[in-house]
């Protein structure tokens, strides 16, 4: 599984990041996490508000942080 999110370094970005790993490991899946900070990259996923957040190439979510039960079933 590959996720990436979507954000310039942000606290909603560092938050949407900490409640992933949460739900990742509850949920006891493995996966690779990339960080992209390139506007020209995020916009080219149709992202204008951050944090977004991209799962296997699939934008989830754009401009709010999923709580940790939103984040599990977005990627169970």
């Amino acid at each position: 599984m590959e996720i990436k999110i979507l954000g310039t370094g942000c606290s909603k970005c560092e938050k949407l990041e900490k409640n992933l790993e949460t739900a990742l490991k509850e949920l006891n899946i493995g996966a690779d996490i990339e960080k992209v900070d390139n506007l020209a990259v995020i916009v080219s996923y149709g992202v204008m508000s951050t944090p977004g957040l991209v799962i296997d190439g699939e934008v989830k979510s754009i401009g709010k942080v999923p709580k940790v039960k939103e984040l599990k079933e977005m990627l169970g």
